[in-house]
């Protein structure tokens, strides 16, 4: 993980996209689509069934394009639509099939939708009157046969686009529940969908990672963050058949993924430019049949034992942690301290997904989670109790686990030793607990933490509409330092405090304010660059001298390529910021981050 700076003045250091991802549509779960869809319609968006079609397609019917015979049929459509261009009876002729075909698909989604959900009595009566009357006149004309029906509709959709306007215009007229599908958060997974279908052409994460390297000056080097779904509650992954092992046993479908990118890492040509975390979920204990992570403590650090976090971060040389807390644990669960303390104490850099997204916890909210393990609120006459989290949709309370506000829990010394009083005797020892008044020998203030996304683009413009707010206006008023989360403006403990700021307050003042009491506390600008909104605010935040030297490049590739490509990103940001702000968040402060000497 060691490259040396090029001390030539006129030689800038190389440029790092610190959020990438590269894995392939084999390390997803089947069922992604799991709450979002009703059972068992979810199982009709079969990921590895879905990744299939999509590598038939690429291998077959996507390269039709480049065969004679295409070209051919092309210039014959070409010759017909010239036709209606340059003949207007050509034109008004099309227009009477187009409206002929229009009124036919128009009766028959009718039916189809009436399945689903019933018409007034009113539209009900209007539409039958109607059928009848054009019926009358030859006008209408159904036919009894499905597939016909199926030929009507997929014959209009797909060359009459005014009459599919119009058919979809008259049917949201009639049901109201069309108006809304699908929703943002179903746009947002088909995104997600496509973006596989796009990538599942490559079985292997190198054929990805040469899409995202060809998209940036050669050079440039990448942090690449592998994923872990396996506790998603959305199906288990499945190794394939063709992964095998020295040994000829198949490795599960995460091993497989680590193992690769290890391959990759030890390539010569991949040596500078491919930094690969390790993607850490509390609930693996094993990787096959390594153990995930054991350790022992020596004079009050964490060692390493045998395991599959010694073999990748000390053998293979992978460059920091990846956690993804909304696949349902908070980043202080007990079984992650120990892993943190070893990171703290050597420095090695955590990024962690802190943005709303569509990939979260599918399964049912756990008792546990109906209030939160260390923040507390304000109950009657005086007294506190546990902070309660009383979302019930999976969307929903599983953003608890990535509220920012969860990391003060680590970096805070009387938080961190709320979590540890709860905790074994063994993390009690690892951390000099004694008791909850008295200050621990160890802490984790110095851990080195990325908040992926930056809070998201929602939360930056919540920021700007917050204005009412008495602790986004902290950024203003205490540029150095945002936010006292703890404390009032004398100094003293107020306990009722951080139920304000969780339940009130905007992500965006509350990673600043981390970053900005905290020296190890970064955020990268990925996912986040799709948004022209926000580069007024990333203007702000760079001209705070603190601030500054806390913010990372990244993209968020291929997660965001439904919105924009990786080179599109590249050229707006550069567009936006001058050259020396670019070169801080792209070449000077990754240095810091990866610990790169």
């Amino acid at each position: 993980m060691m490259e040396k700076k090029n001390t030539a003045s006129a030689v800038k250091p190389r440029m790092y996209n610190c959020h990438a991802h590269i894995f392939t549509g084999d390390h997803v779960p089947p069922y992604l689509a799991r709450t979002f869809l009703p059972w068992p319609l979810y199982y009709l968006t079969h990921v590895p069934a879905l990744i299939y079609l999509f590598r038939k397609w690429f291998n077959g019917p996507d390269r039709w394009k480049y065969k004679a015979w295409y070209k051919n049929l092309n210039a014959f459509f070409y010759k017909i639509k010239m036709l209606n261009v340059r003949y207007a009876i050509v034109t008004v002729l099309g227009f009477l099939i187009g409206l002929y075909i229009s009124l036919q698909v128009i009766f028959i989604l009718i039916d189809w939708l009436e399945l689903i959900q019933p018409l007034s009595e009113g539209n009900a009566k209007m539409i039958k009157e109607l059928n009848e009357f054009l019926q009358a006149y030859w006008l209408v004309y159904i036919p009894k046969a499905t597939a016909w029906k199926i030929v009507l509709v997929v014959v209009l959709f797909a060359f009459f686009k005014n009459g599919r306007n119009l058919v979809l215009f008259i049917l949201r007229k009639l049901w109201s529940f069309l108006d809304i599908l699908p929703g943002s958060k179903t746009k947002a997974l088909a995104g997600r969908y496509l973006n596989l279908g796009r990538f599942a052409f490559y079985k292997y994460q190198a054929r990805i990672f040469g899409q995202l390297r060809d998209q940036y000056p050669n050079g440039t080097a990448f942090v690449i963050l592998p994923m872990d779904m396996e506790f998603m509650g959305a199906g288990k992954v499945k190794a394939k058949k063709e992964w095998k092992g020295k040994d000829g046993k198949r490795p599960d479908a995460y091993g497989y993924q680590m193992n690769e990118l290890a391959r990759m890492k030890s390539y010569s040509r991949y040596k500078d430019i491919l930094y690969p975390f390790i993607c850490v979920d509390p609930r693996r204990t094993r990787v096959d049949e390594k153990v995930f992570f054991a350790y022992q403590l020596e004079d009050g650090k964490v060692v390493l034992d045998d395991c599959f976090i010694k073999d990748y971060i000390e053998e293979k040389k992978f460059s920091g942690f990846k956690i993804y807390p909304p696949l349902g644990y908070y980043p202080f669960d007990e079984a992650l301290l120990p892993l943190w303390k070893y990171a703290a104490d050597n420095q090695i850099p955590i990024m962690t997904h802190a943005c709303r997204g569509v990939i979260y916890y599918r399964g049912k909210k756990k008792k546990e989670w109906d209030s939160h393990p260390v923040f507390l609120e304000s109950r009657r006459k005086g007294r506190y109790g546990p902070l309660r989290l009383m979302e019930t949709r999976n969307n929903k309370f599983t953003d608890n686990f990535t509220h920012p506000l969860n990391y003060l829990c680590l970096l805070d010394e009387v938080l961190l030793r709320k979590v540890v009083g709860k905790a074994s005797e063994e993390l009690k020892v690892l951390f000099g607990y004694k008791d909850e008044k008295t200050k621990m020998a160890s802490d984790l203030c110095h851990l080195k933490v990325c908040f992926g996304h930056f809070g998201g683009d929602d939360e930056w413009a919540r920021y700007f509409d917050s204005d009412r707010d008495q602790y986004s206006r902290q950024l203003v008023k205490q540029p150095n330092e945002g936010v006292d989360f703890l404390t009032d403006i004398k100094g003293a403990s107020k306990q009722g405090k951080i139920e304000q700021i969780w339940k009130h307050t905007d992500w965006f003042t509350i990673i600043c304010s981390l970053m900005l009491q905290y020296d190890n506390v970064y955020a990268d600008v990925s996912f986040i660059l799709k948004s022209v909104e926000i580069q007024a605010l990333l203007n702000q935040v760079l001209s705070n001298d603190k601030l500054s030297k806390r913010v990372l490049f990244g993209s968020d590739f291929y997660v965001v390529r439904h919105h924009n490509s990786d080179k599109h990103m590249l050229a707006m940001m550069k567009d936006e910021l001058s050259v020396a702000q670019f070169d801080l968040i792209a070449r000077i402060n990754p240095l810091e981050y990866l610990g790169i000497k």
